[in-house]
């Protein structure tokens, strides 16, 4: 089999937990192999995550994490919040421009499929654009509910499906394991 390189999509979805932390150990292993990683975050902005503590101990040059969000956005029967379809907006025009410069390896687009699921982002217009991403670059798209286009371009999709959770038990977050 010939040795096929190119820059990979990558989707982790699904109701289950773990997208953003699977995102994050692709993160760690892609630093490991000297490539330069860049998170952008859609919908986080107003908690502090200890991977950001841990993208600054890697330094800048190689693991940038960049919350753009206020936080969790309110959906059902209410429109998301106008700001929060602004910055969400916003961040995905920074993260098409960093994934069309080519300067980083892997860009990660965390929790992307929420911003889209919620309608505040058009998933056709992000497939083409990743459609025409660099070659070499790989993406990640994180959140539950990815959008069937931007399954169908990618070259994996990870479902994670909940089994068991602590909060059935009554077991809140747990720091260093979930935040």
């Amino acid at each position: 089999m010939p040795d096929a390189r190119k820059g990979l999509i990558v989707v982790y979805t699904g109701p289950g937990k773990g997208k953003t932390t699977a995102a994050l150990g692709a993160a760690f292993r892609a630093v490991g192999q000297g490539m330069r990683v860049l998170m952008v975050q859609f919908i986080k902005g107003s908690w502090h995550y200890g991977e950001l503590d841990a993208a600054k101990a890697m330094g800048d040059d190689k693991f940038q994490i960049l919350p753009m969000g206020r936080g969790f956005v309110k959906i059902g029967l209410e429109k998301p919040d106008a700001e929060d379809v602004r910055l969400v907006q916003q961040a995905w025009e920074f993260a098409r421009e960093k994934i069309a410069s080519g300067e980083h390896d892997l860009v990660i687009l965390d929790e992307i499929n929420y911003a889209i699921s919620y309608k505040m982002l058009d998933a056709g217009v992000v497939a083409e654009e990743l459609s025409r991403k660099p070659e070499m670059v790989h993406v990640i798209l994180t959140g539950r509910n990815a959008h069937p286009s931007i399954t169908e371009i990618a070259d994996l999709v990870t479902e994670m499906r909940e089994v068991k959770h602590p909060y059935q038990k009554g077991i809140l977050a747990q720091r260093g394991i979930d935040y």
